[in-house]
């Protein structure tokens, strides 16, 4: 590859938004793309999370393109490694090979006035330049590390349940678990057993349901693999099921009451002791955080070899960990369940518009995106899964698919209005579209649950997740309005230039 490339269409990442978006660019008849991708192969976050006992929380014929169906998923909720190697099929299948830029780490990329484009500035040296980009990211990309004072001196093995040490050796050590989101309640019963002592270091109870997983009969595959619309079947009514809860919650969140007797039952099978059942116990309504499921994660906290401290890690001296209550616990690992920058992406840091701003600049008082694709001010620049795009009971692919439909279309007005041109969000518009998502969301199980969650911003804000439904979502990114984007072109000094060049190139050529 030469060391400067121009293409139409950058695509960053090569998570199920990145592959996504390649697909349909090829589908669109675009061919003059790239997909830059920091690591050594396609994946995101199925190929950065490796943690044992790692799986979707969907159930996988919905976890996966309407445009790629998969008749083989082996579960009814798959692992890890099912998913990552899913998404190679996809890359292969549709022939994505030769557009992957592996190991092309954006360092910055930023918006040329003059030229209508971005030039994109890779950690290896190289440099893209793009007349649009589609950033793929994901907001599940970049590990969240707290700040604990001591955890430097600390002279065990330390890390993010997103970047897993497979060399850490675990059997029989004293493990602290930090967190209890939905990576935690993986880990703990997978690891359990194989340490000596598991301390569980719990901020905020989190509500969990039964997982109904299973193994898919080979009876199943054979029919959607002989039978493609069973499967098609099969994921519409998962579809449905859960469009019909959303109005509980995003209208009516005292109808979750029957929810949460559920997942009361869940943990009454499996916690016996009155104490820990009672630390165990969310003081919130069931929703307002990220619901997780699980069979095995009370049955393992009731075991004998391990402790659940109802605090946060506050301070490490040496090998004692150090709770907010004060409890000390001598650990010979500590490893975090923190989750990830999803308010505050670093590649927000990353984007410079054409008003000389990086993109955290622009959102310094929240992410807000028109549609959750396009920021004022950076035009030619989309984003999937941005702002308010986010799922609490269904599939992100379905809002993944929904903002595809959407890139199309931008590029296809990008034809129409022909000649170099972009598109920058009106801060009109975009303003517009976020006080109605805003005051959606005032009633919304995530607003008024009682909580504090990931789905909120530093302010207090749900930046986050769509108050609506899937349907309501597909319907709004169906086609871009153009009333709501300023049309830009080159300067017309500068375009008036060129022409005149042009013909006298032209009179000289003759």
């Amino acid at each position: 590859m030469a060391q400067h490339e121009h293409v139409r269409v950058a695509v960053i990442g090569s998570g199920f938004g990145g592959l996504g978006a390649a697909v349909r660019l090829r589908r669109e008849g675009i061919t003059d793309f790239v997909i830059l991708e920091r690591a050594e192969s396609v994946g995101g976050t199925w190929r950065d999370n490796e943690y044992p006992g790692c799986a979707c929380d969907v159930p996988s014929h919905l976890y996966s393109f309407s445009f790629a169906p998969n008749p083989e998923w082996p579960r009814t909720f798959s692992g890890q490694k099912h998913i990552r190697a899913y998404l190679e099929h996809v890359a292969d299948t549709f022939g994505l090979r030769p557009h992957l830029r592996l190991k092309h780490e954006v360092s910055v990329m930023r918006w040329d006035n003059d030229e209508l484009h971005w030039v994109i500035e890779c950690a290896n040296g190289t440099t893209v330049v793009a007349d649009v980009v589609v950033s793929a990211t994901g907001p599940l990309s970049d590990p969240k590390m707290p700040d604990i004072p001591g955890l430097a001196d600390f002279p065990g093995k330390v890390f993010h349940s997103a970047r897993w040490d497979h060399d850490a050796d675990l059997a029989g050590k004293r493990v602290a678990m930090i967190g209890t989101g939905a990576s935690a309640i993986q880990i703990v019963p997978s690891i359990q057993r194989e340490v000596g002592r598991l301390t569980l270091f719990q901020r905020t109870p989190p509500w969990v349901m039964p997982r109904m997983d299973r193994a898919i009969s080979g009876a199943e595959r054979w029919l959607h693999r002989t039978l493609p619309f069973t499967g098609t079947a099969r994921r519409g009514l998962l579809w449905g099921i859960r469009e019909l809860q959303v109005g509980a919650f995003t209208k009516h969140p005292d109808q979750l009451g029957l929810v949460e007797r559920i997942a009361k039952a869940n943990m009454a099978r499996a916690i016996k002791d009155p104490a820990l059942r009672a630390k165990l116990t969310p003081s919130y309504r069931i929703g307002c955080k990220r619901i997780l499921l699980s069979s095995a994660y009370y049955p393992a906290l009731a075991q004998p070899n391990v402790d659940v401290v109802a605090s946060g890690l506050s301070e490490v001296r040496g090998s004692t960990v150090v709770a907010s209550d004060g409890t000390e616990t001598e650990v010979d690992a500590i490893i975090f369940g923190t989750g990830f920058h999803v308010t505050d992406m670093p590649i927000a840091e990353r984007v410079v518009g054409a008003e000389g701003k990086t993109l955290t600049e622009s959102w310094k008082d929240g992410m807000q995106a028109l549609r959750g694709a396009s920021a004022a001010g950076f035009p030619n620049w989309m984003t999937i899964i941005g702002p308010n795009t986010g799922l609490g009971n269904s599939s992100m692919i379905l809002m993944i698919e929904s903002q595809l439909n959407y890139m199309a279309d931008y590029l296809r007005q990008l034809n129409v209005l022909g000649g170099r041109v972009a598109l920058d969000a009106r801060p009109s518009a975009v303003g517009a579209w976020n006080r109605r998502v805003q005051e959606r969301m005032k009633r919304t199980v995530w607003n008024t649950g009682g909580c504090t969650s990931w789905y909120l911003d530093a302010s207090g804000r749900n930046t986050t997740v769509w108050p609506g439904t899937t349907a309501e979502f597909r319907k709004a990114t169906r086609g871009v309005d153009l009333s709501e984007y300023e049309v830009v072109r080159v300067p017309a000094q500068r375009g008036a230039k060129e022409a005149v060049a042009a013909t006298v190139t032209e009179e000289v050529a003759g």
